[in-house]
């Protein structure tokens, strides 16, 4: 409890100048000086792997760059999984590049099997395009209007299966795609994999080309178990549009250090819409971390500056000393 208590103290701002000059760090923009967007993500731990790093930072650094996440409407709110997606894009919108947010219109009408022990239930259209618009609201609300938002039902929605099968199956090779980590865990499950999940790989890809060919989205971003999914998009790219400049990142998935992923309670997930979690709880939640996973979560999940970070793990030291009871 000592070491939460100095937890607050740090991060309270006292005075009204205080509280200003926090604000004024915290949203200036680039925090570190490098004007180098892949070191700020690496030094924050917001790195899992990338399609290639020097790559990667030499094409952030020779031009503003549209750099692309998927979300899919499973629910009408994003969790707290999800923020490390939302905090990825506005690190590069702060270094000046544009984020666009996906919306996987098509693709959840399928269900994504990464990172899943079974099939998810199929959701009905006026659910899922409810979710879409929910989803879409809380992104502009978090990440602001710059955020430019598409759905992947407006490319594969008239795209009959005989024509994607032509346009896209050509370029697949069953090897590649059954090497998938996400396809190995499911194919020798006993639930197995149906047709459909073992396609959806070729619908996030072909999402890669088309906002690569028609909107110039050069960067896509996602949680590691997303990897997969990426590079069957960079691969598509070279083979479709035989271009290169393709570049994927993903970051590691939220997971504490007792190794249980992190935004679930025993309520269930902790979701980011006040409608479904009330703010109160959500607070409560994150309040509640343990010691050992605070700093950590506090480069991946927020924008403070490294040395107020550093700063806070000092904090939680010199408390900790302190209540260490003398003999």
């Amino acid at each position: 409890m000592a070491s939460k208590a100095c937890r607050i103290r740090w991060m309270m701002p006292r005075t009204r100048v205080e509280r200003k000059a926090r604000h004024s760090r915290v949203f200036s923009g680039t925090q570190d000086g490098t004007g180098d967007v892949l070191k700020t993500l690496q030094m924050r731990g917001l790195v899992e792997t990338t399609t290639g790093d020097e790559a990667l930072q030499l094409h952030c650094k020779e031009k503003r760059v549209r750099v692309y996440c998927g979300f899919d409407p499973t629910a009408d709110s994003l969790h707290l999984g999800n923020l490390l997606g939302i905090v990825v894009l506005s690190w590069f919108q702060r270094y000046g590049h544009e984020p666009v947010a996906l919306m996987g219109g098509a693709t959840g009408r399928v269900g994504d099997p990464s990172g899943k022990s079974m099939e998810r239930p199929l959701l009905d259209e006026e659910e899922l395009e409810s979710n879409i618009e929910s989803i879409g609201n809380a992104l502009n609300r978090i990440m602001g209007r710059e955020v430019k938002l598409v759905n992947n039902l407006d490319w594969f929605g008239d795209m009959g299966f005989l024509e994607f099968l032509r346009k896209v199956g050509r370029y697949a090779r069953i090897g590649t795609m059954t090497a998938k980590d996400s396809v190995k865990s499911r194919i020798n499950s006993e639930q197995g994999m149906s047709f459909a999940e073992f396609s959806y790989q070729l619908l996030q890809g072909y999402d890669f080309v088309h906002l690569m060919k028609n909107e110039d989205v050069t960067v896509q971003i996602g949680g590691s178990d997303q990897w997969g999914n990426i590079t069957a998009g960079t691969d598509l790219i070279r083979k479709m549009l035989r271009r290169e400049g393709a570049h994927g990142l993903t970051f590691p998935l939220l997971v504490g250090s007792d190794g249980k992923k992190y935004g679930k309670s025993e309520d269930g997930a902790i979701w980011l819409n006040s409608d479904r979690l009330s703010p109160f709880k959500f607070y409560q939640y994150l309040y509640n971390t343990p010691d050992a996973d605070v700093i950590r979560f506090a480069k991946m999940l927020t924008f403070l500056p490294l040395e107020e970070v550093s700063a806070l793990e000092q904090s939680m030291v010199r408390c900790s000393i302190q209540t260490v009871p003398s003999n």
